[in-house]
């Protein structure tokens, strides 16, 4: 245990916004530093997703403290009334099932392109922080949902020029190349392999619609200070190469 932790160990959420936004802020920066190493490796939750997770996640375990500090204070002489002994009622067991069935609309939201590529987990996991932000509310806890607010805006809006740049400097990249005969691959494959790019995985997707062209999606890995531009003029000057997309 490090003795300099110890402090912060014994803070409460009573009335105290700046320990709610240090907690918070805490939470984002862990939920950010996993993020930017998933994103780096071009994973399909990265940065942004990470970051809303941990958001969310600690503005859920704010709320419970939250709670349990209100049954034992302000909250305990209308349990009295109640007859219930403070303590012993669980007033979060409403607000755990809004956490748990949030989850059918953030798979909603989710989708896989033709091109294997993994879209709407950003908006699933903002789903979820905004439920977690919601229960605040409805609990009082108003100066949480606030700063919740704020940092959930903050990264979906701000952080994705941040996420954008991470992504352009990456050096792990996904292809979607489409060509004429599934026998062009090798020529593609041959190609990237001069330059000294390592191929991690190639998916190929022949279409059965015959007037439509074969695709594959190619996973790489660049050498240091090669841009992403370099390696689509060398493939856009491939024979019978139609279209490149960078996924």
């Amino acid at each position: 245990m490090l003795p300099f932790l110890e402090p912060l160990r014994h803070m409460t959420v009573d009335n105290s916004i700046y320990v709610t936004l240090f907690r918070l802020a805490i939470a984002a920066f862990c939920g950010g530093v996993i993020g930017l190493e998933r994103g780096r490796k071009r994973r399909p939750a990265g940065f942004r997703t990470h970051m809303l997770v941990c958001i969310g996640a600690a503005l859920a375990m704010l709320i419970s403290q939250y709670l349990t500090m209100m049954t034992e204070t302000y909250w305990a002489s209308l349990l009295m009334m109640a007859r219930t002994t403070p303590g012993t009622t669980d007033v979060a067991r409403l607000g755990a099932q809004v956490i748990n069935g949030i989850g059918f609309l953030g798979a909603g939201t989710i989708i896989v392109t033709g091109q294997q590529e993994v879209k709407g987990l950003t908006t699933a996991a903002g789903l979820w922080a905004s439920a977690c932000m919601g229960l605040c509310v409805g609990a009082g806890f108003v100066e949480g949902a606030f700063l919740g607010c704020v940092l959930i805006s903050v990264t979906i809006i701000v952080f994705s020029r941040l996420e954008r740049l991470i992504l352009a400097r990456s050096r792990n990249l996904n292809l979607n190349v489409e060509f004429e005969h599934v026998d062009d691959v090798g020529k593609i494959i041959s190609a990237i392999k001069s330059q000294n790019i390592r191929i991690f995985d190639v998916e190929i997707h022949k279409s059965r619609n015959a007037e439509k062209c074969p695709s594959a999606v190619f996973s790489v890995r660049l050498p240091k200070r090669m841009a992403h531009t370099e390696l689509l003029t060398l493939l856009a000057d491939v024979e019978n190469v139609r279209s490149i997309e960078e996924l």
